[in-house]
């Protein structure tokens, strides 16, 4: 396994924004494979970027075989579209570097948890704007921050908006508004009783999804706050919250899920 970081820099970049990257090394006792990739976008309210949404999903996805990015975009005091252009920016470097990586580009999936979700729906929302970007194979969004309207986490979009917090700025990063045919197919699951993001955000996105015929496998939890991340041990917090066993299956079933789509 080779790690890396690579500094991002586009207009409006914090210091700290960076793509770390984890790449499966070449062995010859195995033979020589294009391996998907997954593009993670932690979450964090846009004010900042999760430890516990980054690593410790990111080795269990690397443990499945996959090849991970984590990208850690600016958050306030930055404001729209820098970690959106972060995203494209860091999208097109795995591009180029995709031989030497032995990434397939056409199965690059982005992951987001919470306002995370939001960025990584961003993507699968506006990716074709970008005539140099290839539309994602997937998006893995974890209790995603989604809509600015009744059931919106207002700090996500007042940190990400700043000076642009308008009403044609806060539709346009409505994402349940922004799904057209473009839209990449997903796999999204909440739980029931998420008191910081409802429920309602992934709902919303699947019901316009479900309008273009734009596959989706959904789980939702019957029990579980915000920011489970893996939902185990792995990821608790220094206080003990975070551990929701029954909805780590999570992460069994985007395996599947995965599986399924190679």
């Amino acid at each position: 396994m080779t790690t890396e970081t690579f500094n991002i820099i586009v207009a409006g970049s914090m210091p700290y924004a960076r793509l770390n990257t984890f790449i499966w090394d070449e062995s010859e006792e195995m033979p020589k494979v294009k391996r998907p990739l997954i593009f993670m976008c932690p979450g964090g309210g846009y004010e900042m970027t999760s430890d516990r949404e980054a690593d410790p999903i990111a080795l269990q996805l690397v443990a499945m075989g996959y090849n991970v990015a984590i990208l850690r975009y600016s958050v306030a005091p930055a404001e729209y579209p820098v970690a959106l252009n972060e995203a494209f920016y860091a999208l097109k470097l795995i591009y180029k570097k995709s031989e030497e990586w032995s990434v397939d580009i056409n199965k690059i999936y982005v992951q987001g948890c919470s306002a995370g979700g939001h960025l990584a729906a961003s993507i699968g929302m506006f990716w074709h704007e970008d005539k140099e970007l290839i539309k994602p194979a997937g998006m893995i969004l974890c209790y995603p921050v989604i809509t600015s309207g009744e059931f919106a986490h207002r700090g996500s979009f007042e940190a990400l908006l700043k000076s642009c917090y308008t009403p044609e700025m806060l539709k346009r990063n409505s994402l349940e508004l922004q799904v057209t045919e473009n839209t990449p197919k997903a796999f999204i699951w909440h739980t029931y009783t998420d008191d910081c993001v409802p429920v309602e955000n992934s709902l919303l996105l699947i019901q316009s999804m479900k309008k273009y015929d734009i596959p989706v496998e959904f789980h939702m939890y019957p029990q579980g706050g915000h920011g489970l991340s893996t939902c185990d041990e792995l990821s608790m917090c220094p206080n003990g919250y975070g551990v929701q066993k029954e909805c780590s299956s999570w992460l069994g079933l985007v395996k599947t899920w995965l599986r399924s789509e190679d």
